[in-house]
């Protein structure tokens, strides 16, 4: 069972990017989804998460919320962290992560402890 990230790379300063998660031996529709990174220099530090249902579903740290988008794509069975307007300051490793025990959950969380399988991280780079 893993999750791994796809996607990320070197982009300019108000560029875009998207990463994906995706799951092998998980079938992450069912589970609770959160997206984390560690810029150079600082702790890891929660990005957002995603919920199985609930409306809205989706949680936001503040310094990314309306830039970043996280969404399900049932069809291929991830889930996108769609990244706008980046600046340097975005610069650093981005994990996705689930958490196996919210099945159907309404709502999620951005406890780090709280999600039983990660990715091995995407590098994203935002400079001129």
């Amino acid at each position: 069972v893993r999750v791994e990230e796809v996607g990320g790379g070197l982009v300019e300063p108000g560029g875009s990017l998207s990463l994906s998660c995706e799951g092998s031996g998980v079938d992450i529709d069912l589970y609770n989804v959160a997206w984390f990174r560690q810029r150079p220099g600082k702790a890891r530090e929660a990005v957002g998460c995603i919920a199985v249902s609930g409306k809205p579903n989706t949680f936001y740290e503040e310094g990314v919320e309306g830039r970043f988008t996280i969404a399900r794509d049932y069809n291929k069975d991830t889930v996108t962290l769609q990244m706008n307007a980046l600046t340097p300051e975005d610069t650093g490793i981005y994990y996705c992560a689930t958490d196996t025990d919210t099945v159907g959950a309404p709502y999620c969380a951005i406890v780090p402890n709280g999600y039983d399988y990660w990715g091995q991280g995407a590098q994203v780079t935002v400079s001129s």
